[in-house]
Formats: structure tokens, C-alpha cells, sequence
């Protein structure tokens, strides 16, 4: 049976049998039960609205069904998209203006927050500036890049001059964009209307020729939300071709992106209404008991937790059968502005709304944009920039809207005192306590829910490849013979070598190691500063963050970093890496200020500076390109950026082993930029958890072509070094869930070290190994299979002492020349960019033995 054919009747009482009996239903079941009518849809709806009142009493909110009182904001009309069914977008000759100005937006905003409204719901096409030369005009002359510049400005100016609180549906955002956004809006939202693809790309159809109606890129959209902790709102348009089975699909896509991250605070069942004057104009409206079923099979399959809402204007008189279908919600409703996008059907009074709701026997409440759980959940979901504006607004106990609470413009700014307000507090003397009292526990205190849903999470782990059975002794020979140009074939046989086939391996790298830099072991006399471990991204491998509440949070001030880094002046260090949580109330002009009195303190310090996570974090609160962040950090300070937060550059891996991190394409077009601007970079791999060996060679390789792309364009390598850092698995988040092995073996360390040397032959000259996370023995195997650094002292290294690893969170000068000592080869003090450093910092260095006073240890190291 197609999904399509009327179901049989003994289909439907199965179906509607397991409904009733609270059973996990399928695609074909729903797809079934989408197609109840009359006699069993009345079962049906039954069944989902005891669903719907379950969820309601376990949050406290039994009997009630609320709305959100609205204003509508059509910043534009403009669109690069063509969907068949749309009156809301127009082209430029039948509108004055192709965005509304500064003053409409606050017009608009000033009624609505008379009238008592709190949600100002910003609607507009997707980037029209892509389709449209009015648009592009008409923001290069106001001075905002793109449409998402002045969206996120309009923003900003509602909150400071209402209060009203933005809800932002601006179509398909990216990752970053939701950075930019997040600190400016509680929530958003985008309809993801429907997987079925030939609706997208059959010639006809109602989609086609619209870029961002692509259900992949949606799909996409949903799951950046809830790895940015958005509180996201989408849903499904019915009865626009789409099939029954189809409808399902797109139902249980939602619960997946759901179930993953936890940020769909609810879902629109919304029916098509055909229009005049539009391609679907003829084509038949959706029918109402055909919604109901729709909103009852949703409400089945998304369980009692997630809110569901029909909007009221498009149901006729059908108030009451939508409530027994299992809504909760009624969405947005003006008192003042009409629905542009279904502007022929007016929203029903406040009033008349609440005598509808009370007929059925539910009260109506006011709830604000953003959702009582989400609202009373604070962070990660709730951006501190917004939390004042919220708080005016709700009701604490609740989380709705307070009753008679009238919005009032409020500034809109950095959080209270900036950075210093909260720095300099919590455990900051973990840099050294790391490694004689150690950490409080083993994990963060919200560790159940900070990383998304672990069971759903499970199904995404990437299975183990079969080893590929290429003749070893040939790739050896053609690995000699062409090392940067191996094949991945080759190269993933060769990183399953054991015994003598690894030695030989191992040989090889070593040999072109040899005859790239020579014998010498270099090594840098540097001081790690992490200045917050408070961090909500939700890396699932990461143990050094914490919540700002947890016993090991710490935060430094300023002047503690300046006298970390005095400290390392006075002994010997060249080089300060500088790196810490995304603390959701540090400025984006932080990193500035923190560059700052690193040169302040001292000028002759090399700064290396912010991970490419950090980057985007910067440039997002602060509003700035990537290209005009890197250019301001480098006028503050910043010489040269750690290529950390690289992990696994494949982002089937990556969304696995992080939650919120940045893509991989971001960190691509951080290091890029860097690289163009004249910024070297190191470069990483963190490996051995979720991915594979064939991940890393396709990570090498990608390396390897971003030095390549750094020589033709930039006529110099942005890389300096490649880093190789195992996985520290022992209190690592998605190793103590059960999903990540319990890191690398020796084998695996020596051959994918003496892989990268292989692999970035002639590209990267230097490649570096972790002793923190490999220790003396690890160090040596390796050294003798193709590395030739060791990284640095490093004086404090929190981040993976905290993971579980045991080798200290330093090492002296004399340590390093122990560990090298068996090996034969001299060890070599270098730069950051691997020159000579002046005679008088070599002096300090050994006078101190690389290591400041501050830090070194007076009791054992804690295990």
C-alpha cells in the first residue's frame, strides 16, 4: 500500500489500538492514522489529547492553553525565494521601500507595547539582497552588511525603546548566524513545512526555483539552532502536494532534531489556505478534520512535553475540534497588526479567543515569545544580553507572561559591569590545585542535559571502517616515492600497520624529518593562561568546562592575567597561549581588552591567541566580520592563533563529539581569513574517540590543501605546526555516556604521527607531540617516527588534567631534556614561529628551568 491509498480498516484500528495504548508508532502507522476521519478520527484525537493533558500537569500547567501577544514586523517583503503559494513576498516596484525604515519598525513596536503586547515578531523573505539590487542598495547606503546586520539592529533598538521581545523568523540561517542573533532575540523560528524534496525540485512544483525551501538545508537550520541553544520554533504546512507518508517523514524529522538537542519549544501545524493572484491559487484548501488528524498524529509522535499550536485565524469555527486534536498553544495573535502572510484572514479577538478556549474547558494564559521551560531554565537557552528583558516580563514561579505586565524599553547591552562584574571569582587557583587536590568530581553538575539527548546521539556514532587491503609494501614504496601525494587508500592501509611494517613506517617519516629540519627536538618556553573554564557550547569530549555555578568554575580578571603574565616573563617564556570557555556574559570586546594587558604587561610576549571557536564567538557578539574581528585582535595584540577547536574536521564526526562547537566550514573560513590577513596559525587533530582512521586521513589532507591554498594565495604557509593530540578519555563527557572508546593505542599514536609527517611532507615542516597527553614513553615512541617538537613548557595545562590525563600540568627544561636524553638528538629552545630566542630569554628560562615558581607542585600529583 503507497502511503497514499485510503488505509484498510483492520490498518486503522491497529493503528489507533496502539495509540490508545500509548505504543511507539511508525511511519506507515502514522501515515495511517493521518488519515483518520469522522468516527475514528474522534478516537484519535482522543488519544492525543490525553497525551497533550499529560504533559500539561507534569509542568504544572494543567487546563491551560496558551498564545503570545503579539506585534508583526514585515521588515521586508523581498525574497530570493519563488515558493507557488506566497502573497507575502513582492518584488520592488510594489513597494516604496524595500525594507521598512528605523522609525516604521519602532512605530509599529510602540502600538504594540501600549496595547500591552511583548512579542515583536520580525518576519521577512530570505536574503533578498542575494536576488534583489534594490535591497543590496538599500543596505549599503543604510551601512549594514546583510539583511541579518539590520535585523539583528532593529533588534536591539525594540528591546532599548519597547521592550518588546524579538522572536526573529528571518528563513534559513546558518550557524553563525544564529551566534550573531542569539544575543538579541529570547527565541526564533522557520517553518520547515515538509521533507518531501521532488516538492523542491520537480519543475511544477511549489517549492521549485527557492533556493531555501531545500528540506536538507532546513533540516540543517534546525539542528544549528539546537546545537546554539535556541529556543526554536518550527512546524509543517499540509496540503501543499505533499503525500501522507511524506507529512510523517517531516513529523518525526522534527522529533529527531528534537529529541538531539532539546530546542524545538514548539511546533506549528499550520493548513494551506490557497490565495488569489498566486501559482496554487486553484488548488484546494487543506480540510479542517484532515488538520485535526495532523495536529493529533503530531501530538502522538512528539509526545506530552512539546507544545503544539494551530494557528487560530486559518480554522474557521473548528476552535473546539482543534483543542480535543491536542493543541496546547494558539501562536501569536495581534490586537493590532494583521497576519501579512495570511492577510486575508483576520486573528479573532483576544476576548473572543478566551471565550473559545473556556467553551472547551481550558483557561487561556499569556505566555512570552519565548517558552515557560526554556524562560525558567535560564542558560544555555537564555542569552544574558535578553535576561533583564525577559524577567520584566515573566512570571517567575511560571515563566509565562506576568499578568498585567507592560513592556517598558530597557538598554540592551553587555552584562552588568562587563567582564570585570563576575571576574577574578571561583576556583582560580585550579591551575595548580588541578594537580595536587584535583578536581571536585568527575563531571559537570548538568551533565544530563547540557549535551542533548545521549540515546539519540548514539545512533549518529560512525561505525568502524574495514582495514583496506592495499599491498603494505607498496604503499611504503609509494609513500617514498610521493609522500604528500599518497592516496587515501594507501594511507589508511598504512595507518593499520603493525610490527615491522609499522617500524618501517615509522622509519620512513622519520627519515623525511631528518631531511626537512634536521635532528634537532625544539621546544618553547610558554605559559598556558585559561582565564574561564564557564562555558555552555556543550563539547561532549570536553571536562574542563563547567557551569558558572559548579565548585570548579573560575573566572580571572584582568589583572590576574597580567600577573600570570609577569610570571611567565620573569621566567624565560617568549610565548603566552591564551584560550577559555565561551562564558555567556563575556564581551566580544573582551578578547581585546585581554590582549591588551597581556602587551600592556608585557610588550616583548609573544600573544598566541584564541581558538577559532572563540573567533566566531567574538565576531558574533560584537557584530564584526570574521576578517574585521582577526584584524581588531591583531591591533590589540594577537600575533599568531592556536589552530584548537579543529578536533575532527568532518562534521558527520564533529556533531557527534560536540554539541554547539563550530562547523567545520567555519573554522575552515576562520583559519583562512587568519591566513590571508598574515596571521599564522597552528593546526590540530584531536583523534581516537568517535572517528575513524579514515577520518584523520581525510583530516590531514584537509590540512594539507589549506597550506597549499596559504602558499598560491598568500605566498607563504599560515601554518606553522601540526599538532597531534590523542583523545583523553578517562572524564570525558562522551566516554563516561559510553559512546567514545577509551582513547588510542601505542600502535595508533605511532602510526598516524608518522602518517602527518608522510601526508604534510613539503607543506608543514613541523610536526608536534603532546606529552601532556602522551607522556614521556608516548613522546619518545614518536619522536623516533617522524616529530620534531614537543610544544612547551607550558607551566599550567588545565584543560586535559582535567580530562583525566596524568602527566602533569607542566614540564621543566630539565624534564624535557630527560625525556629527549635516550633518543640521541639535541633539544633546541625556540620562538613561537620557530626562530631563536634573544640570548637574555634563554638565560631567564634556564635560571628558572622554564617553569615559574607560582606553579611548581609542593605535593604529589593526584592520579
Amino acid at each position: 500500500m503507497s502511503s497514499d491509498d485510503a488505509p484498510t480498516s483492520s490498518a486503522m484500528r491497529r493503528a489507533l489500538a496502539r495509540a490508545r495504548d500509548g505504543k511507539t508508532l511508525d511511519r506507515d502507522e502514522v501515515a495511517v492514522l493521518l488519515q483518520a476521519r469522522d468516527a475514528d478520527l474522534d478516537k484519535l484525537t482522543e488519544h492525543a489529547a490525553r497525551t497533550r493533558d499529560a504533559g500539561l500537569r507534569a509542568v504544572g500547567r494543567e487546563g491551560v492553553i496558551t498564545y503570545s501577544r503579539k506585534v508583526f514586523i514585515p521588515l521586508t517583503r523581498l525574497c530570493r525565494d519563488r515558493c507557488g503559494y506566497c502573497t507575502f513576498v513582492t518584488v520592488p516596484g510594489k513597494v516604496e521601500s524595500p525594507y521598512l525604515s528605523p522609525d516604521e519598525v519602532l512605530e509599529i513596536a510602540r502600538e504594540g507595547a501600549a496595547m500591552g503586547c511583548k512579542e515583536a515578531l520580525f518576519t521577512l523573505g530570505d536574503r533578498p539582497e542575494d536576488r534583489w539590487s534594490a535591497a543590496r542598495d538599500w543596505l549599503d547606503a543604510h551601512g549594514y552588511d546583510d539583511t541579518l546586520s539590520y535585523v539583528r539592529a532593529m533588534s536591539i533598538r525594540v528591546l532599548e525603546e519597547t521592550g518588546l521581545l524579538p522572536h526573529l523568523n528571518p528563513g534559513v540561517m546558518g550557524w553563525q548566524d544564529l551566534q550573531r542573533l542569539k544575543p538579541v532575540s529570547p527565541s526564533m523560528g522557520m517553518m520547515l513545512e515538509t521533507t518531501a524534496s521532488r516538492l523542491y525540485t520537480e519543475k511544477g512544483g511549489p517549492h521549485y526555483g527557492s533556493p531555501d525551501k531545500d528540506p536538507e538545508v532546513r533540516l540543517r537550520v534546525l539542528d544549528d539552532a539546537g546545537r546554539s541553544a535556541v529556543p526554536f520554533t518550527t512546524g509543517i504546512l499540509i496540503g501543499i502536494g505533499e503525500d501522507h507518508g511524506e507529512r510523517a517523514d517531516a513529523i518525526f524529522a522534527i522529533r529527531k532534531a528534537a529529541r538531539a538537542y532539546g530546542g524545538i519549544q514548539e511546533v506549528i501545524v499550520q493548513n494551506f489556505r490557497a490565495k488569489p493572484n498566486t501559482k496554487m491559487q486553484a488548488t484546494p484548501d487543506a480540510d479542517l478534520q484532515e488538520l485535526a488528524a495532523t495536529i493529533a498524529a503530531t501530538r502522538l509522535v512528539l509526545g506530552p512535553k512539546m507544545r503544539i499550536q494551530a494557528p487560530p485565524n486559518l480554522i474557521g469555527d473548528e476552535y473546539a475540534r482543534m483543542i480535543r486534536a491536542g493543541i496546547d498553544d494558539w501562536g501569536g495573535v495581534s490586537p493590532l497588526t494583521p497576519d501579512h502572510v495570511n492577510p486575508e484572514r483576520d486573528w479573532p479577538q483576544i476576548d473572543e479567543l478566551d471565550r473559545l478556549t473556556a467553551d472547551s474547558g481550558f483557561r487561556l494564559r499569556e505566555r512570552l515569545a519565548i517558552y515557560p521551560e526554556y524562560v525558567r531554565a535560564g542558560e544555555p537557552w537564555l542569552d544574558p544580553r535578553v535576561r533583564s528583558h525577559v524577567d520584566a516580563l515573566a512570571e517567575p514561579e511560571t515563566g509565562l507572561a506576568r499578568e498585567g505586565a507592560m513592556p517598558e524599553g530597557i538598554p540592551w547591552q553587555e552584562p552588568d559591569g562587563g567582564w570585570e562584574q563576575l571576574a577574578g571569582t571561583g576556583r582560580t587557583d585550579l591551575h595548580v590545585e588541578v594537580d595536587t587536590v584535583g578536581r571536585t568530581g568527575d563531571r559537570r553538575s548538568d551533565f544530563d542535559s547540557v549535551y542533548g539527548d545521549w540515546s539519540e546521539l548514539a545512533e549518529r556514532v560512525p561505525t568502524t571502517p574495514s582495514r583496506i587491503d592495499s599491498d603494505l609494501r607498496e604503499a611504503l614504496q609509494r609513500a617514498e616515492k610521493d609522500p604528500a601525494g599518497l592516496s587515501d587508500e594507501d594511507a589508511l592501509a598504512l595507518l593499520h600497520a603493525d610490527g615491522a611494517e609499522l617500524d618501517a613506517l615509522t622509519s620512513l617519516a622519520d627519515g623525511l624529518r631528518r631531511d626537512t629540519v634536521g635532528d634537532d627536538v625544539t621546544f618553547v618556553v610558554t605559559r598556558n593562561i585559561n582565564f574561564t573554564n564557564v562555558c555552555y557550547t556543550g563539547c561532549r569530549f570536553c571536562a574542563f568546562a563547567q557551569r558558572r555555578t559548579d565548585a570548579d568554575a573560575y573566572t580571572l580578571s584582568l589583572s590576574q592575567v597580567g600577573e600570570r603574565v609577569d610570571q611567565a616573563w620573569e621566567a624565560g617564556a617568549t610565548e603566552v597561549c591564551m584560550q577559555g570557555g565561551i562564558h555567556p556574559d563575556m564581551p566580544g570586546t573582551a578578547y581585546f581588552d585581554i590582549a591588551g594587558e597581556v602587551k600592556r604587561r608585557q610588550p616583548g610576549m609573544h600573544l598566541h591567541s584564541y581558538s577559532p571557536m572563540e573567533v566566531v564567538n567574538g565576531a558574533s557578539r560584537t557584530d564584526l566580520s570574521i576578517r574585521d574581528w582577526l584584524d581588531r585582535a591583531r591591533e590589540s595584540g594577537v600575533d599568531s592563533i592556536p589552530g584548537t577547536a579543529a578536533e575532527i574536521l568532518d562534521d558527520d564526526v564533529r556533531w557527534v563529539l560536540t554539541k554547539g562547537k563550530l562547523p567545520a566550514s567555519s573554522w575552515i573560513e576562520v583559519i583562512s581569513t587568519a591566513h590571508e590577513l598574515g596571521i599564522p596559525t597552528t593546526s590540530t587533530m584531536m583523534y581516537g574517540h568517535v572517528d575513524t582512521p579514515e577520518h584523520w586521513v581525510g583530516h590531514i589532507k584537509l590540512i594539507a590543501d589549506l597550506q597549499r591554498k596559504s602558499l598560491e594565495n598568500n605566498g607563504k604557509p599560515g601554518f606553522t605546526e601540526f599538532v597531534l593530540l590523542p583523545f583523553i578519555h578517562q572524564n570525558s563527557p562522551i566516554y563516561l555516556a559510553g559512546l567514545a572508546r577509551a582513547g588510542t593505542t601505542p600502535r595508533e599514536n605511532r602510526a598516524v604521527h608518522a602518517m602527518a609527517r608522510i601526508l604534510l611532507h613539503g607543506l608543514i615542516d613541523n610536526i608536534q607531540c603532546s606529552w601532556v597527553k602522551l607522556g614521556v614513553d608516548g613522546c619518545r615512541d614518536v619522536l623516533a617516527g617522524g616529530v620534531n617538537d614537543l610544544g612547551g613548557t607550558l607551566m599550567e595545562e588545565t584543560i586535559s588534567r582535567m580530562a583525566g590525563a596524568d602527566n602533569g600540568s607542566y614540564k621543566t627544561i630539565s624534564d624535557l631534556e630527560t625525556m629527549v636524553a635516550p633518543t640521541g638528538r639535541p633539544l633546541r629552545q625556540r620562538t613561537s614561529l620557530y626562530g631563536t630566542p634573544d640570548a637574555d630569554r634563554v638565560e631567564a628560562a634556564r635560571a628558572s628551568d622554564g617553569v615559574t615558581p607560582a606553579v611548581r607542585r609542593s605535593l604529589p600529583v593526584v592520579g
